[in-house]
């Protein structure tokens, strides 16, 4: 085993490629924190999490002044006890949205070097469960994108080989929704999936009235219909459904899915690695959800997560969001609509270091080492 002996902290700022709005906000800009842990005998991982729009430099604040200066010393292997502990060392921050992104950014880094120094993908490490996994694309099914492009974005997805698209809801009145999802469904056909996703701006009596033309529409799953917090009023509107409710990415907490798991308020489980703190509770919440036959299908973080449901055996989809292409030697692999993990050691993300520095935001850099 190794001691830590440095890490190193920066943040970059992406740009979307696209325009992505939904029914609450708009994605203007991803500020990404990094962590690179390095080891007494010279291996080194890099991990990281994002913020959509604003909170990177409080994120920031919390790794360089609290957590990251608690990791040198620690044994690099004992990544479960390093979680805890400084889980624990911020207790009155926990649980909440800062300080599980930084906890991932950390966390993350930690799994990339245990990778490398067993000379293992992240995938296999993990379990190896699959060596592929089929993806639907949510890039072309922006709110503000009219129907006639929402057409075209899923008739190209579903040559390509994707099995399916989500397409964001919440327009002011459900007629507008319903034409958009309804001239979708003409086009693809009934055995192309379609998903949608309100970001959390109903009202359950919207959701249910919504969710009944959800159901006339063969839709596969009804994400964040309300706000995230209100697991009784979800399990409510579960039950009086049978499109599937689909939960996880505003959650923050092992405890938080377990309440919506046997509330019945979640049919699908989606966990974002960075806001439940790392690939470690990450898989906690995905064993968990295994033992409720709930699938999972993880937020956003394509190029992370396609190694983490290649890991398990209950993740039929990934989430196809290019986010990492400014800042990476290559892409993630596809095929024919699958997404394929590297069988690289390490998280499987091939990082250009020339990008990452040229997009660095030079006022966050800094180290601290033994």
């Amino acid at each position: 085993m190794a001691r830590i002996t440095r890490v190193e902290m920066f943040m970059a700022d992406l740009q979307p490629k696209v325009k992505r709005v939904d029914a609450i906000q708009s994605f203007v800009s991803q500020e990404t924190p990094f962590v690179r842990i390095s080891d007494s005998d010279g291996v080194s991982g890099l991990g990281y999490s994002y913020t959509i729009g604003q909170g990177g430099p409080a994120v920031m604040s919390l790794l360089q002044n609290t957590l990251t200066p608690q990791l040198i010393g620690r044994e690099a292997e004992e990544i479960g006890r390093i979680w805890r502990d400084l889980l624990f060392s911020t207790h009155a921050t926990a649980v909440g949205a800062i300080t599980s992104l930084a906890l991932a950014a950390i966390d993350t880094a930690l799994w990339d070097l245990r990778c490398k120094r067993a000379g293992l993908p992240l995938w296999r490490m993990l379990g190896g469960a699959k060596d592929s996994v089929p993806m639907y694309t949510t890039e072309g099914g922006w709110l503000h994108i009219p129907a006639e492009d929402l057409v075209e974005d899923a008739l190209a997805a579903q040559s390509k080989g994707f099995a399916g698209s989500k397409i964001k809801i919440g327009r002011p009145h459900l007629s507008e929704d319903r034409a958009r999802l309804k001239a979708v469904r003409e086009a693809v056909g009934d055995s192309y999936e379609i998903m949608v996703d309100a970001n959390q701006c109903f009202s359950r009596a919207e959701a249910t009235r919504r969710a009944k033309v959800l159901e006339e529409l063969n839709i596969g799953w009804f994400e964040e219909p309300m706000p995230a917090d209100d697991v009784l009023e979800h399990a409510r509107l579960a039950a009086s459904t049978s499109v599937p409710i689909a939960v996880g990415e505003s959650m923050y907490s092992l405890s938080q899915f377990k309440d919506y798991l046997v509330a019945g308020g979640a049919s699908i489980v989606q966990v974002d690695v960075a806001r439940i703190g790392g690939i470690t509770p990450w898989m906690k919440v995905a064993h968990l959800a295994e033992a409720h036959n709930v699938p999972v299908c993880p937020h956003f973080l394509m190029e992370l997560h396609v190694s983490l449901v290649c890991a398990i055996p209950n993740a039929p989809w990934l989430e196809y969001i290019p986010q990492l292409d400014s800042l990476t030697a290559s892409t993630m692999r596809m095929e024919r609509g699958c997404a394929i993990p590297s069988n690289v050691p390490g998280l499987g993300i091939d990082w250009d270091e020339d990008k990452l520095a040229a997009a660095c935001i030079k006022t966050f850099n800094s180290e601290i080492s033994a």
